[in-house]
């Protein structure tokens, strides 16, 4: 199992930028893929992006492409997230999940608790 513990969030202005982190700890060998969800309030839980851990390759989702970064360290165990142009509506709990990939929760083995993100306008 992979325990994931996430930080960085917090109460942050519109227009700003926000990074995240996400460090990694257990058998951390099955996670080839490290992936960041949110979930607003009364909202579903909705992919936002994902690393390859072998190789760095990220994908990410569509309406968030071009303000979205991942990067990883791979001697830290650490997945990096930075969200740039902040909008309210990017308001949430930010999650790191662990697995083998996808964009659907329901892929994903191992979550961490979460983060809140909140954006004032």
């Amino acid at each position: 199992q992979v325990h994931l513990a996430e930080s960085g969030g917090g109460l942050v202005q519109a227009g700003d930028t926000l990074r995240l982190s996400c460090k990694a700890s257990g058998q951390t060998f099955a996670s080839y893929v490290r992936a960041w969800f949110r979930q607003a309030p009364g909202k579903d839980r909705e992919f936002v992006g994902a690393i390859k851990w072998s190789d760095g390759t990220t994908h990410f989702a569509d309406s968030i492409k071009g303000r979205i970064t991942l990067s990883r360290d791979v001697g830290r165990n650490t997945v990096y997230l930075q969200l740039s142009s902040l909008k309210p509506e990017d308001t949430a709990v930010y999650y790191c999940a662990a697995g083998r990939g996808g964009t659907a929760p329901g892929q994903y083995e191992d979550w961490g608790q979460g983060t809140q993100v909140t954006v004032a306008s």
